[in-house]
């Protein structure tokens, strides 16, 4: 094979990595280099070294992917020289005007053909590979990158310090500063990661599903949390202390909200204990509750509830009608999972029939069963349930019996009411 091409390929191949290395470091999950850094071996006091600045670690892939393009330039430039050389010298017996114009062409087909190459080959082909497997080819190609960054290390540390007091002289910076730091973002996707690659019969340490949950804790929003307004149990204020105290023996609940004329009216809680003081009237035992809107954050929610010692806050709507109800351990249960108690009166059904059949309640969390059962339905802001899912597909509630179908999935509606569904039977369609 020719000389020329052999350091042709061998430059693409040099600049391939350089650019591939330096977008690998930029996306890699900084947790999982620091775990890395951590453990003993060659590797791990590879990535230390390499880490220490990582300003000095891209400069080095910079200045190493700019010398493998110049050598590249230089004789591929030659080499299609020479091509089109021998094709104008093939075709002699043109006209003087029409050389001139094959020349013109020739230079601007080789810049075409030449920049063509290097941008598919060394920068978008491997930028994309080395974005996509960031941590494993960080590790894997961190040797070669050690030697390259010792070589170039004395060019590097110049170039830094000819920015630097730039930085410092001329934009009163304090010059390069950066150090390897991790975010929220990062240690979210490495615990999801660790998670996800589990096998579906392990169980979860509870600390990483606490964890997980406290990540994701800032982002919950009221509307994810409450108990709908359908399930809300609650009485009118002309109601009787006799009938109310039925009701609290009947549901076995310890709080009931009160209403007036209807429920986009509340006027706030009666609670079991004040009954034992005997009041005259409803009224008169009624303690307040927080309003907020569907879409206020659940730690504000909780922040509001703790400042003003309240314990339930009415959830509504855009129209400010009442959406649902949520209590201080709705909120805390985000964080440390069901809170079991022995007024809790709603059974959810989960039924795992076999791998691609199941029966769920419309009312469990689309997030929940693709977390659990790793059936990745279909996520949306438009519904948080299972049901919510399905009305969100067929635009309104399906009747008894009927079969929904979607691209992945056959939803069998199993038990239906005039306004929600309630039982669904779930399978999972096979590819063809």
């Amino acid at each position: 094979m020719n000389p020329d091409v052999i350091i042709i390929i061998a430059s693409l191949i040099l600049s391939a990595f350089f650019s591939g290395m330096e977008i690998a470091y930029v996306s890699s999950n900084k947790i999982h280099i620091e775990i890395e850094k951590k453990q003993s071996g060659l590797l791990a006091k590879i990535l230390s070294k390499l880490t220490v600045k990582p300003s000095k670690f891209i400069a080095t892939m910079l200045i190493g992917n700019n010398i493998a393009l110049v050598v590249y330039g230089f004789f591929m430039g030659d080499l299609l020289v020479d091509w089109f050389q021998d094709m104008l010298a093939a075709s002699s017996s043109n006209s003087a005007i029409l050389n001139y114009l094959l020349i013109d062409f020739s230079l601007l087909t080789q810049t075409i053909i030449s920049t063509l190459i290097i941008l598919i080959t060394a920068e978008f082909l491997p930028k994309v590979f080395f974005q996509i497997y960031a941590n494993s080819l960080l590790k894997i190609l961190a040797i070669p990158a050690y030697l390259f960054y010792t070589l170039f290390s004395w060019i590097s540390d110049f170039i830094i310090w000819i920015t630097d007091f730039v930085l410092k002289k001329f934009f009163k910076t304090e010059g390069d500063q950066v150090q390897l730091a991790f975010t929220k973002i990062e240690l979210g996707h490495y615990i999801s990661e660790q998670m996800e690659s589990a096998e579906p019969h392990d169980d979860v340490d509870t600390e990483i599903q606490i964890f997980q949950n406290a990540l994701e804790f800032s982002e919950v929003k009221a509307r994810e949390v409450m108990v709908p307004r359908t399930e809300i149990i609650a009485v009118d204020v002309s109601e009787s202390l006799k009938s109310i105290n039925s009701k609290f023996t009947d549901t076995g609940i310890s709080k009931i909200i009160v209403f007036k004329d209807n429920i986009d009216d509340i006027l706030g809680y009666a609670h079991s204990f004040e009954l034992f003081k005997k009041p005259k009237t409803l009224k008169s035992i009624i303690m307040p509750v927080e309003f907020v809107p569907e879409t206020m954050l659940i730690k504000d929610v909780l922040s509001a509830l703790i400042k003003k010692r309240k314990s339930i806050a009415v959830v509504l709507d855009e129209y400010g009608g009442t959406s649902g109800i949520m209590t201080v351990e709705d909120i805390v249960e985000e964080l440390f999972g069901e809170i079991e108690d022995e007024h809790d009166t709603i059974v959810l059904t989960e039924e795992k029939i076999d791998d691609t059949n199941y029966i769920f309640s419309a009312r469990l969390e689309v997030d929940y069963l693709n977390e659990t059962y790793k059936l990745n339905l279909p996520e949306s802001e438009n519904y948080e349930t299972l049901g919510g899912l399905i009305v969100d597909h067929t635009e309104g509630i399906p009747a008894q019996d009927e079969v929904v179908l979607t691209e992945d999935f056959q939803f069998t509606i199993l038990e239906v009411s005039t306004t929600k569904i309630d039982l669904v039977k779930l399978k999972i369609l096979e590819e063809d």
